[in-house]
């Protein structure tokens, strides 16, 4: 890990570097939008979908001179969405209409969020991948909004994070990496159980990366329960719950720190290991 995690107490040094990075990172969202759009017309086409990775600079309130950290802002997915109890950032499935309309209120609209070093690494980059951005940050903001009631204006853009194709749905993630610039009432919909606030330090503890190894609600067709292991996070909540950060948005977030920081997961395969079995509902959720 060559970069200390203790600039994550300095805000503006540590926005400063992420929206260089990743300004300057290169990115395959033209590829994986190029891969989707020449699946349309097979059997089982591709899909896609806008995230936004959510970072918000910490500060007790009951303690405003005490020293601050970045935290990833996670919501954690109901009974009534698919993947029910798993941590996300917020975002979904882009609408071609409307994310198209809203598109050019990001970087024109009194409220454009897309400014500063951001905005000029942004026009740096062909006009097709300016273009796949702009669409993906249009659709990760409304469906921010329409999930926790993040106003887009209390956002500042620093800068898209490479694509991350789901193995159980035929599906690939647009992630985006925004900075919340005023805290504000968060509002939860009925996709949402809770938000969870993550540090950026936490990844860089070695006790909390762990093993997580579920197996699929039913058997194989030959009768055997297949399981599968994967890289996680544990988070303890303050009032003393457990977390579990895992999957695709476990990889985005440490991709955002690989880049950002020169970040390396520790050994996970040796961590404690944390064994679920996926509910019956997980690739549905509840209809209820």
């Amino acid at each position: 890990m060559a970069e200390d995690p203790e600039l994550f107490k300095s805000r503006e040094p540590f926005l400063r570097r992420a929206t260089e990075k990743l300004g300057l990172y290169p990115s395959n969202f033209l590829s994986a939008m190029e891969q989707i759009r020449g699946s349309v017309r097979t059997v089982t086409p591709h899909q896609a979908a806008g995230v936004l990775v959510l970072l918000y600079f910490h500060i007790s309130p009951s303690d405003p001179r005490s020293e601050g950290q970045f935290v990833f802002q996670l919501i954690k997915r109901s009974s009534r969405v698919s993947q029910p109890g798993d941590l996300s950032c917020p975002g979904g499935m882009v609408h071609p209409i409307l994310d198209r309309l809203l598109r050019p209120l990001l970087f024109h609209g009194p409220f454009s969020i897309v400014r500063g070093p951001a905005r000029i690494y942004g026009s740096q980059r062909e006009p097709a991948i300016q273009k796949i951005m702009s669409l993906f940050l249009a659709n990760a903001l409304r469906e921010a909004w329409e999930e926790i009631g993040l106003a887009p204006c209390r956002v500042r853009f620093l800068g898209p994070i490479p694509t991350y194709s789901l193995t159980l749905f035929r599906r690939t993630i647009f992630p985006l990496a925004g900075f919340v610039e005023r805290p504000g009432s968060i509002r939860p919909n009925r996709e949402v159980e809770k938000i969870v606030e993550i540090p950026l330090a936490s990844f860089y503890r070695e006790d909390l990366i762990g093993c997580y190894t579920f197996s699929l609600p039913e058997p194989t067709n030959t009768g055997i329960q297949k399981s599968f292991q994967y890289p996680c996070l544990i988070h303890c909540d303050p009032d003393g719950g457990e977390e579990i950060l895992w999957g695709a948005t476990f990889h985005i977030l440490t991709q955002f720190l690989q880049i950002v920081m020169d970040y390396r997961l520790p050994d996970w395969e040796k961590g404690r290991i944390v064994q679920r079995t996926l509910r019956p509902d997980y690739l549905t959720g509840s209809s209820l």
